[in-house]
């Protein structure tokens, strides 16, 4: 990564677009390459604040976001890039005050401090229009069977959109970034405060933001299920479904760990 203005001319990425590049069968080259840049993924909610995103890296970032899998390949995603340091600064100001309300209505949820939005150098704030779940299975009936098609459709753009911005975390990550996913920006409070700061329609709805940049602090990696926890042969193994009870515990007693603990760290 270099710091600066990036002056590199801009590559024309269109050249790969009818490639189908796949390794011979059972090769597990690209796959290593790959699980180093998965597991180096590694989320930070604070980057140093003077690093200056170059252009071309916004591109490379978009353009593995771009060939992203959706529904019917409607590709229902919209990327705005924000550079503005005022902009980010009233929407990190958002989320701090969401931050307070949270505590203040004793959710118990542990809620990461948003103050690091202000000074992240990589900042896409990641769009979709809800019209195209009507691109997906749905009657436009009223039914409730259309009720129920229209969920799932929702379920699909929203996979959709999901799955393009996991790549893009992952470029960026193989760029030697560091990222943080921010999600909670459902609530129509959200989107009425972000739209007008960056001149989005009232058609297109704020589902994530993206930040990224190099870590503030030395970064380090989370706790993940061991694969006896999470795989399933033929059948669904039912040891692995927790009680009501299991569950509550589980949120009351581990999630504050596991969620911004070192994996080395957890008890």
């Amino acid at each position: 990564m270099s710091n600066g203005t990036d002056t590199t001319p801009a590559v024309d990425l269109s050249k790969a677009e009818a490639a189908v590049d796949l390794p011979e069968m059972g090769d597990e080259s690209r796959y290593d390459a790959l699980m180093q840049v998965i597991r180096n993924r590694v989320t930070v909610r604070r980057f140093k604040p003077d690093y200056v995103v170059p252009d071309r890296h916004y591109d490379l970032i978009l353009e593995a976001a771009r060939h992203g899998p959706s529904g019917a390949n409607a590709q229902p995603w919209q990327f705005v890039v924000v550079r503005e340091a005022d902009t980010k600064k009233q929407i990190s100001d958002y989320f701090v005050a969401e931050q307070r309300f949270r505590a203040k209505a004793k959710m118990k949820f542990p809620t990461p401090n948003y103050q690091g939005l202000a000074t992240a150098p990589g900042f896409v704030v990641v769009c979709s229009d809800m019209r195209w779940t009507n691109a997906f299975p749905v009657l436009n009936d009223g039914s409730d069977l259309d009720r129920m098609y229209h969920e799932n459709a929702e379920r699909i753009l929203l996979q959709s959109v999901a799955a393009a911005t996991m790549s893009a975390h992952l470029a960026a990550a193989s760029l030697g970034y560091t990222v943080w996913w921010v999600t909670a920006i459902g609530q129509e409070e959200a989107q009425a405060a972000m739209r007008p700061l960056l001149g989005i329609p009232e058609e297109i709805s704020v589902l994530d933001i993206m930040l990224f940049g190099p870590p503030d602090a030395r970064p380090y990696k989370r706790w993940r299920r061991p694969m006896e926890e999470i795989k399933h042969m033929d059948q669904y193994d039912r040891s692995q479904c927790p009680s009501d009870e299991q569950m509550a515990a589980w949120i009351k007693e581990r999630r504050h760990k596991v969620m911004y603990k070192d994996a080395n760290k957890v008890d």
